[in-house]
């Protein structure tokens, strides 16, 4: 791996600057957390210069702290007062990416990244202002600002008014939704205040939602020169009422803008032919030798029969509503046959955090429910197991269904979003297809699609390791992800 610095060398290449939340390895919380890192690399070794802006949380480790360099610092004018306040610069770099925080402790040094909303509101319009702010000061004139999710959403705006007669505001701006249902939505009074944007901004085309509220997201969507989300499939259901979360009328007004990209994974951290986290490390091209391996270790791990003979279904998510786990608390008993073992991990809801235990403890050595978050421990799922449930209610991306297929666990998906966009259904006359599909959000046609799936494990094992080698050939990197945006800055150029 490359050495963190402290410094920046120039290269040559389109500028874009990514401005978000957070990023891995400094602050994570999903997978915003994610792209933010991701997306970035893959992007320098496409040729183009990439500054990320972050907040400076109190929450950074220390040991990454100890890298950053100070670069500069000034005061900056928000709210409707005009009230200064303190905008510091901290910076590092690595490989080829340059990551500057924005320090400012009234801000961000206390809790986590995302407190409440009463609370962050002021965070991210201060966030949003200082992000451009920066990139003034510092000289630095991206041809494309790339902002992400709501946090970041008033960046845009700002760019337009505030900062229109300024260095930066030649820029072009790309908002990205990850997750539609976050939204940043206050009183119209409050945003009003920390903002310090014009009355006229706050109507119904921009910011205004009802007759007291204000949505920076809204704001944000309508400003944005172009506006992304992480699947094609997504790009069209969040401009339908049941995927839309409110703002369905206002994405299908802005459709013309609109363009759905899917995420890739990082595949040197998820590399199953050179991950220290496995037993048995393999490729493509001995996996059907090594896969049993990895699929004792897990059992022996857990506490499970140890039996290559047995189904291994996996499940690494948070145990919330959106990722389908009614569903599969719904129809636990009739998919746990005699010939299947279920191992989860994640946590979430008490619901289902106190049904997962309740099914270990009744299915001692063929049910184990990891409620905590182990990062080895999801390695080895993914290598263990036979298959991996993502039956979500919505799923703007999803990263697990592509890690899974990289690891040659076949994933047993709901076609929604970037699932559906990810996993082509398993075809029994054709043979065609890299993993077991459901439409409708109904219990029943999880459980036939797991059933589907374990049949043909048992009974057309031919079929099913063609399978595991074509989900392990897939290119699911970064790479065809940024040549799609490498061709939106193209565009944003000539606009």
């Amino acid at each position: 791996m490359a050495e963190w610095k402290n410094g920046f060398e120039s290269s040559t290449g389109k500028k874009i600057a990514f401005i978000g939340s957070e990023c891995y390895p400094f602050v994570k919380t999903g997978g915003l957390g994610d792209v933010m890192y991701a997306l970035p690399r893959a992007l320098i070794r496409q040729g183009c210069e990439v500054r990320v802006i972050l907040p400076l949380y109190r929450c950074i480790p220390d040991k990454y702290k100890a890298l950053m360099g100070y670069r500069g610092s000034f005061m900056m004018d928000l709210t409707l007062e005009g009230r200064t306040f303190y905008v510091g610069i901290m910076e590092a770099e690595k490989d080829g990416v340059i990551y500057d925080f924005i320090d400012n402790r009234e801000f961000f040094d206390w809790g986590n990244p995302y407190t409440g909303l009463w609370e962050d509101i002021p965070k991210y319009c201060y966030f949003s202002k200082a992000a451009l702010a920066i990139l003034n000061y510092m000289d630095w004139i991206p041809d494309v600002i790339h902002c992400h999710d709501w946090q970041a959403a008033l960046a845009p705006v700002y760019l337009r008014t505030k900062f229109s007669g300024t260095p930066v505001g030649s820029a072009r701006s790309i908002l990205t939704i990850h997750n539609l249902r976050f939204q940043g939505i206050c009183s119209i009074p409050h945003l009003k205040y920390w903002s310090g944007l014009p009355d006229y901004l706050f109507n119904y085309p921009v910011f205004k939602i009802n007759d007291d509220e204000a949505n920076m997201f809204k704001g944000g969507l309508a400003f944005a020169d172009r506006i992304t989300t992480v699947s094609a499939t997504y790009a069209d259901e969040i401009q339908t009422d049941f995927y839309g979360e409110g703002l369905n009328g206002h994405l299908f007004y802005h459709a013309p803008k609109l363009q759905g990209i899917v995420n890739g994974i990082d595949v040197e951290q998820w590399n199953s032919a050179d991950d220290k986290l496995l037993v048995a490390p393999y490729s493509a091209a001995d996996v059907l030798e090594k896969k049993p391996e990895n699929k004792r270790a897990l059992q022996q791990r857990l506490g499970l029969e140890v039996n290559d003979g047995l189904f291994v279904i996996g499940l690494v998510s948070r145990l919330t509503d959106q990722k389908g786990l009614d569903l599969i608390d719904s129809v636990f008993s009739e998919m746990l046959d005699s010939s299947t073992q279920v191992v989860i991990l994640g946590t979430g809801d008490p619901r289902y955090e106190s049904s997962f235990r309740y099914y270990e403890s009744a299915n001692r050595g063929r049910v184990c429910a990891y409620i905590k978050y182990d990062e080895s421990l999801a390695h080895q799922i993914y290598a263990g197991s036979d298959v991996l449930l993502v039956p979500s209610l919505f799923e703007p991306c999803g990263l697990t269904q592509l890690i899974s297929m990289h690891y040659g666990t076949v994933p047993v998906v709901r076609e929604t979003g970037g699932l559906k966009d990810t996993v082509e259904p398993f075809n029994v006359y054709t043979g065609e297809g890299n993993g077991f599909t459901f439409d409708r959000y109904e219990a029943g046609l999880l459980l036939d699609a797991v059933r589907r799936a374990r049949d043909t494990f048992f009974n057309n094992r031919e079929q099913w390791n063609r399978i595991v080698v074509r989900d392990m050939e897939k290119d699911v990197s970064w790479e065809n992800s940024a040549k799609q945006y490498l061709r939106l800055y193209d565009e944003l150029k000539g606009i």
